[in-house]
């Protein structure tokens, strides 16, 4: 399901924000705008009782936990009911957790050397990050010798340049705080939020 939604929609919502007190509604913003895949971090304190709140709630969204580090916040965070996993890195700990569980995973990776082994420790899809280093070029050089891996490219992109990235070959792109920022968050700006991920979604979709 993970893949589908993310092929169909091009693109994730990374929510980093200090606190996060209407999950529900904030997922509801994002699907309304077309980001039906939210990633909701660890930076972010609390968080597990933020994703129990947002997976239990009425929106299309996709629920699951970023900056997943280690097998113990893998732990936690198909605890609180998070449907996927996202790690900034390699992390065997974390791998192993989703496996054993069954969760799709998107293991963060920038080398060649790096996106094989993540695709070895079982990822769903391989996030390149950051991707602000690199730019499209780089992704697809790096899609000439690994055109089986599904990519999900994050950190910097904005809906001037999701097109480019998704052109290179990823299956889609990272919405972050270009869409979701910690000010629209903490003053209830759902319309506002809305509106930056229809922006942000036709981009990636090229509608």
């Amino acid at each position: 399901m993970l893949l589908d939604t993310l092929r169909h929609d091009r693109a994730l919502a990374v929510v980093r924000a200090p606190r996060i007190d209407d999950p529900v509604a904030l997922c509801r913003s994002l699907a309304a705008g077309g980001i039906r895949t939210v990633e909701f971090t660890f930076t972010t304190p609390g968080v597990e009782s933020v994703i129990a709140a947002a997976v239990e709630g009425e929106h299309d969204a996709l629920v699951g936990a970023g900056t997943v580090t280690d097998a113990r916040t893998a732990e936690a965070a198909i605890a609180a009911g998070a449907r996927f996993l996202v790690t900034p890195g390699l992390s065997e700990g974390a791998a192993a957790v989703a496996r054993e569980a069954g969760v799709p995973i998107l293991i963060g990776a920038l080398s060649p050397t790096e996106v094989m082994r993540a695709v070895e420790l079982g990822a769903a899809a391989v996030k390149i990050f950051p991707a602000s280093l690199v730019g499209p070029g780089y992704l697809r050089d790096l899609r000439g010798p690994l055109p089986h891996v599904p990519v999900v490219p994050s950190g910097g992109l904005t809906a001037a340049n999701a097109g480019a990235w998704v052109d290179a070959g990823a299956l889609a792109v990272t919405a972050g705080s270009s869409v979701v920022s910690a000010a629209d968050i903490a003053a209830a700006s759902w319309g506002a939020v809305t509106e930056r991920a229809r922006a942000f979604s036709l981009a990636a979709t090229h509608a």
